[in-house]
């Protein structure tokens, strides 16, 4: 379904242009978007183009927060300047803070890294300092509605077919203020999993915002006595002293971060050393340059960066780019393992899937840009919306 070009009216905002602004001016801002899903194409003055994503869910609202609130302010500029439009669109638009502009600016950012990429005809990892190359997975489950041992036995199924030998589970509740997703379920699925997957594999847990720091100490206690290495999102994240006292109390690694957006809570979160862990979300926090900005305050911190990535939309492959270029590394890439029955929105995205695993591993390619192409099946049947430059 297409929709007229966004034209912002003479009461809206005009870019304007600064001593970054070399290299082509960006003359073009088109979106594709479901309600789930919302791709970004940035043209600029040559003609040349770059993709990418604006988060998901609500994306739908997000492309309308793109269009009034992101383009205008991105349009007529040089592509040099995307580091200074990145750091001057939360500041244009301070009556308006939050995660929609952040979900929003994503888009904007990501497309500009693919365009840099492709341009210089090197993935953007490369770009960022790093390398094509592999990255070792681990099988991120995002399900509660299942038993322990039917978690056990799939996860069982997916070492035996991509090699897997780091595994997550879900404990707790998300936000469940201390109520598990049914009595009892916490307490099982962490043994389950140990017994079935053996000493050798590695275990990480995540409570998604469900536990009262007493709460999350307990069930620390019980995932450190089953060897899990990685607790993530214990308590309410918005709650920083609660994370920071589990943190305190817990010699497993304490990890959270990825619903955080604002840079000052993620300075404050790592001086205070409430995480051993930071977690951004690149769509979450704004984009490629934000995520990198958590990424230095946290290695400038001696905490490493294992960004979080819940589904198999292009979320997954901006963080394979990113995690091989990171000052400080975590030891895994979040690979999630839902397919069709779980987001059924996510086949089909791409005209060939980059997420192959094998022996546990898998590899970004040394591919220009993102290295990968959106489905135009999928853009056909999207809502399409245009802004342009008047240059």
């Amino acid at each position: 379904m297409t929709e007229a070009p966004y034209s912002p009216s003479g009461a809206m905002p005009k870019a304007g242009r600064g001593a970054d602004d070399t290299g082509p001016r960006i003359t073009a801002l088109e979106t594709f978007s479901t309600p789930l899903v919302g791709f970004v194409r940035l043209t600029t003055e040559d003609g040349a183009q770059g993709w990418g994503q604006m988060s998901t869910y609500n994306a739908d609202i997000t492309t309308q927060v793109f269009h009034r609130q992101i383009a205008p302010w991105a349009l007529g500029r040089g592509i040099d300047a995307l580091e200074a439009i990145v750091d001057e669109i939360p500041e244009r638009e301070h009556k308006y803070p939050g995660t929609y502009l952040m979900r929003a600016l994503a888009g904007l950012d990501t497309a500009a890294w693919d365009w840099r990429g492709k341009a210089a005809g090197k993935p953007v990892a490369e770009l960022l300092g790093g390398s094509a190359g592999e990255l070792r997975a681990y099988a991120s489950s995002m399900r509660r509605d299942i038993t322990p041992e039917a978690e056990a036995e799939r996860m069982l199924r997916l070492r035996e077919a991509h090699g897997f030998d780091a595994f997550k589970m879900r404990v707790g509740a998300e936000c469940g203020r201390d109520v598990d997703e049914w009595p009892g379920r916490t307490e099982a699925i962490v043994p389950a999993m140990r017994r079935a997957l053996g000493d050798d594999a590695a275990l990480l847990a995540d409570g998604n915002s469900g536990f009262s720091p007493t709460r999350a100490i307990e069930v620390g206690r019980l995932l450190e006595a089953n060897g899990v290495e990685h607790f993530e999102e214990p308590c309410r994240f918005w709650k920083l002293e609660e994370t920071a006292e589990v943190t305190a109390a817990l010699d497993l690694d304490v990890a959270g971060g990825e619903q955080d957006w604002d840079l000052e809570t993620w300075r404050r979160m790592i001086d205070m050393r409430a995480v051993d862990i930071v977690q951004p979300d690149i769509l979450y926090v704004g984009g490629m340059t934000r995520a990198m900005q958590v990424a230095r305050m946290g290695a400038e911190a001696g905490l490493p960066c294992t960004p979080h990535a819940a589904n198999l939309s292009l979320v997954t492959l901006f963080t394979m780019h990113l995690m091989r270029a990171l000052p400080h590394p975590g030891r895994y890439l979040e690979l999630s393992i839902e397919g069709p029955d779980y987001y059924p929105w996510q086949d089909e995205l791409f005209v060939q899937s980059p997420y192959a695993v094998s022996g546990g591993r898998i590899r970004v390619s040394d591919a220009p840009g993102w290295g990968v192409e959106i489905s135009p099946d999928w853009l056909a049947k999207s809502t399409y919306q245009a802004s342009e430059a008047d240059i």
